[in-house]
Formats: structure tokens, C-alpha cells, sequence
């Protein structure tokens, strides 16, 4: 069967492919198990796994970070084991077992199974997360106009599941106890693994996702066969995954890796060598491309400094919320994880449609001035929960209002640069370089995890009280914010002002 008459014969839906509604739904659960654990998850290490130390906010906030970045990290690996000997299929549903044994095992309550769980979901979700994105791609001819909005009803799964999440997983984890809430993030995962079998066993994909050579999985290394030594080794990566996030303690007070941790200084060393990379990438290549380049890594620096920002989410500002939010009769400070995907969900088509509106009138603004205006809204929303502190009552505690407006406006910012980042990549990277520029913007991500972690030690509470709150973590936080504010607002102007020589780089390039 040739390719044209393959995708000519595929069943439709609404206009797409079948495949892609079993795909948004197996997102749409695995999304769920994701943002319902980490909902819950710097409550859990700052409730029960470190309750004993009076630094325990610190150690959840070195911990957190080194967790995003290891699962962030880990879409790298997986994505190229995919590519080279498992293929997609292989690599949803191992990372999909993986997880779920994760999210089952962070059931239960005890702290070696804690770190334990966290690494399975890690080593899981390198091996799931950049391969179900990439298999929605195949479903579609090149050039199909009917692409775009297929990834759109895609990603839409993924805040459907990131707004459910939190708010059923913080309702079980506050009503029934951690491990509940934890249960049930484990049977998203499981429900998400079932959806993308059943797609299997109705051959909605055709032949998309296999191995790229049969050849390969049954090719022996030291005697084992490729196809299973791969989940071999995988299980066998977690128990030292789980050590080096239990090492979550600086490794020396003084010299060059003061307060830092072993995964800090491993993150140190791949920035080192990406930089090192990058220079001699820029060195080969050509006038026109060293351009184009350099735009590209100008735009991912910004990014990883947004999402460095916008991961506070999941840590300081859910401490925030538990700590310093009027959150009576309202939701808990874990369900407030809901409220971004809320707003994405609400502002998505309504921004779409806006850049869609500009484009007619031609005053669409370039990728540059989207960057510094994301920035500039993720820098106003930290203003919005610096001055709360005005508004708190006798208890120290805020109007849920601001937490609201702030992750309204953070929201608007990230649907200014999040959407347009990754197509501009492919644009900007020369075809010889793309596939390590790619790695770069994924690992990113992983970097704006280490922002996370410095943010989160600086602001950490240290306290002996189990019940701390009131104005001491109160004049903390809205001083932290008020900094972070300062810092998003001055990249924010940094790139509006030299948005014109970044368009005069960037070429014909939108």
C-alpha cells in the first residue's frame, strides 16, 4: 500500500483522522496522572516527607527541581531510543507502565518508595511524552492544512487533563488521605495506556509507530536482545535515579558548587557542554545560518527564563496559596494547580482567533515582540502577588482574587510564546543542525527547573511550627515576588527593545 493511498484510507472524525481522538484521549489521562501528582506533590514532601526537619521547605524545593529537570532531561533519551530501536509505539506503552508503577507505588507512604516512584515516573515519561506528540504528526500527509488543528484538538487534551487533575486529586488527597489522591493519578495513567491499546488493537494507526527495523529489537547485545534489554535497563536506571534525588543536600558550603547538589552540578555540566556545542556549531556554519542561530538560542534562553518563572506554580506559589490564600469555601491550595489550564483552556481560541484578526489587518506582531510581551505579562502577574500583602487580613491571608488574576495574566503570557516557540525552532535551525537545536529547546525546560530550585531555596521557610503562616511567610513570598516581577518585566523590555535587530536576523522568517 503506498503512503497517499494509506492516509487517503484512514477513517475520519470530525473532519481528522480516528487515530488522533485515541491519541488526545491516552494524553488526555496521562496528562491527568501528571498534574494531579504534581499537584500534590511539594505539599506531600513538605507535610509528610520532610514534616521532621525545620528546613523542610528547602530540601521540597531542591527535590521539586530536580525532578522536573530529570523529567524534562529524560524526553531527550527516550526520544532517540524511540527513533533508533523501539519506535513510538513501543515507547508510549513502555513509558506508560513505567509511570503508572510510579504513580502506584508514590501511594504509598513511605519515603524510600517516595524517591523510588518519583524516578520510575521520570524514566517513564522520557520514554512517553515526546513520542505520543510526534505520532499525532504521522496521522497527516506533509502539507495537510488540517495539521495545525489537529495539534490544537491534541494539546487541548492536555489542559483538559491538567484542569480536571488537581481538582479531583486534591479533593481525595484532602478528604481520604495522600495515598488516594496518588491512587488516582495512577488509574489516569492506566486509563490513558487502555485508550492507546484499544487504538492499537483497532488498527487506527495503521503502520505508524512501529520499530523503524524489525532487525533491530531482536539485534543481541551482550547476549540480550535489544527489544528487552532496553525496559531491562530502564527499570534497572530508576534505583540510581532515586539516589540522586534523595542526595538533594549541598554537596560543599564553600568553593565553586556551594550550595549546590549533585544533579545542580551534573545540570551545570550539560549547560557547559551545550555552550561548548553551540559555539562550535555557530564557528562551521554559514553568515545566513549564525543568524538564524543565534535567534534561536536567544529565543530558548527567554523561554527557559518564562518557564523558570511559570513552574513556581507547582512549588512556591502552591505553598503560597496553603500558607497565605483565603482558600475557605473556595478550593485547596493543591486544586489552585487547576487554575492555569483553566485559563489556557478559556483563552486559547479567543487569542487564536485575535493573531488570526491581526494577520488580516497586518499588524500581527513578529515572534520577538509575542516573546517580550509573554514576559511582560509573567513579570505583571508576580506584581499582582507582590502588592496582595496589602490586602491580608488579621491571619496574614489574601483574597483568592489575586491568585486568580495572576494566573490569568501569567496564562495570557504563555499562549504568547509557548505555541509560536517550537515551530520557530524548525524555521530558524539549518536541516544539518535541527535535531540538536531540538534537543536543546527540550532540555530547556529541564534548565527552567534549576530556576525553580534557586527561587525555591531563597524563599524557603525555615521553621519548626507545622502550622507556619501568617505575616513572616507572608513578607517572604510577596518580596520574592516582587523580585521575580522585576526580573520577568526587564527581560521583557530587554526584548521588546531589541526586537528590531531580532527581526532583521530572523529574515523572512515570521
Amino acid at each position: 500500500m503506498s503512503e497517499t493511498t494509506e492516509f487517503s484510507n484512514q477513517k475520519q472524525i470530525l473532519g481528522h483522522p480516528q487515530g488522533l481522538f485515541y491519541l488526545f484521549f491516552a494524553e488526555l489521562w496521562e496528562r491527568f496522572s501528571f498534574y494531579g501528582m504534581r499537584a500534590l506533590l511539594t505539599l506531600y514532601m513538605v507535610n509528610v516527607i520532610f514534616e521532621a526537619l525545620a528546613e523542610r521547605d528547602f530540601a521540597t524545593a531542591a527535590v521539586y527541581a530536580s525532578y522536573g529537570s530529570l523529567v524534562y532531561a529524560s524526553t531527550v533519551i527516550g526520544g532517540k531510543i524511540s527513533d533508533q530501536i523501539l519506535g513510538m509505539r513501543n515507547s508510549i506503552f513502555l513509558g506508560g507502565v513505567l509511570m503508572a508503577i510510579g504513580h502506584f507505588v508514590l501511594a504509598i507512604e513511605n519515603n524510600m518508595a517516595f524517591f523510588l516512584a518519583l524516578s520510575l515516573i521520570i524514566v517513564g515519561n522520557g520514554f512517553f511524552k515526546p513520542n505520543i506528540s510526534t505520532f499525532v504528526g504521522t496521522l497527516y500527509e506533509k502539507g495537510d492544512p488540517r495539521k495545525d488543528s489537529g495539534f490544537t484538538i491534541f494539546y487541548m487534551g492536555i489542559n483538559i487533563g491538567g484542569w480536571v487533575a488537581p481538582l479531583l486529586c486534591g479533593w481525595l488527597a484532602a478528604k481520604y488521605g495522600w495515598h488516594y489522591g496518588f491512587g488516582l493519578a495512577g488509574v489516569g495513567m492506566l486509563t490513558g495506556l487502555i485508550v492507546f491499546w484499544s487504538g492499537i488493537k483497532k488498527n487506527v494507526f495503521g503502520n505508524r509507530g512501529l520499530p523503524p527495523n524489525e532487525e533491530v529489537l531482536g539485534k543481541k547485545v551482550l547476549g540480550i536482545k535489544q527489544g528487552l534489554l532496553v525496559p531491562v535497563l530502564a527499570v534497572l536506571s530508576a534505583p540510581l535515579i532515586a539516589f540522586l534525588l534523595s542526595a538533594y543536600k549541598s554537596v560543599a558550603t564553600e568553593g565553586l558548587f556551594a550550595g549546590q547538589n549533585i544533579v545542580n552540578i551534573i545540570f551545570t555540566g550539560i549547560g557547559v557542554t551545550v555552550l561548548t556545542y553551540l559555539a562550535f556549531i555557530m564557528y562551521k556554519a554559514t553568515l545566513d545560518e549564525r543568524k538564524k542561530l543565534f535567534v534561536a538560542v536567544l529565543l530558548t534562553f527567554f523561554m527557559t527564563i518564562f518557564w523558570g518563572f511559570h513552574e513556581l506554580s507547582g512549588s512556591v506559589i502552591t505553598l503560597f496559596a496553603a500558607r497565605n490564600i483565603d482558600l475557605e469555601g473556595i478550593m485547596s491550595a493543591a486544586q489552585t494547580n487547576s487554575l492555569n489550564s483553566m485559563f489556557i483552556i478559556i483563552l486559547a481560541i479567543p487569542i487564536s482567533m485575535m493573531w488570526t484578526w491581526l494577520s488580516k489587518n497586518k499588524w500581527n506582531p513578529r515572534t520577538p515582540y509575542k516573546f517580550g510581551l509573554g514576559l511582560l505579562f509573567a513579570g505583571i502577574s508576580f506584581y499582582i502577588l507582590a502588592i496582595s500583602g496589602a490586602s491580608a487580613n488579621e491571619n496574614g491571608l489574601v483574597p483568592f482574587a489575586y491568585l486568580l488574576l495572576m494566573y490569568f495574566l501569567l496564562s495570557i503570557g504563555e499562549l504568547f510564546m509557548s505555541p509560536v516557540g517550537l515551530s520557530k525552532m524548525t524555521d530558524l535551525s539549518p536541516v544539518r543542525f535541527m535535531a540538536f537545536i531540538m534537543g536543546v529547546w527540550f532540555l530547556s525546560s529541564a534548565f527552567a527547573f534549576q530556576i525553580v530550585g534557586f527561587i525555591g531555596k531563597q524563599l524557603a521557610i525555615e521553621s519548626d511550627d507545622k502550622n507556619v503562616g501568617g505575616f513572616d511567610t507572608l513578607e517572604v513570598y510577596t518580596g520574592g515576588f516582587d523580585l521575580i516581577a522585576k526580573y520577568a518585566i526587564g527581560a521583557g523590555v530587554i526584548v521588546l527593545v531589541a526586537s528590531p535587530l531580532i527581526k532583521k536576523l530572523m529574515g523572512k522568517i515570521h
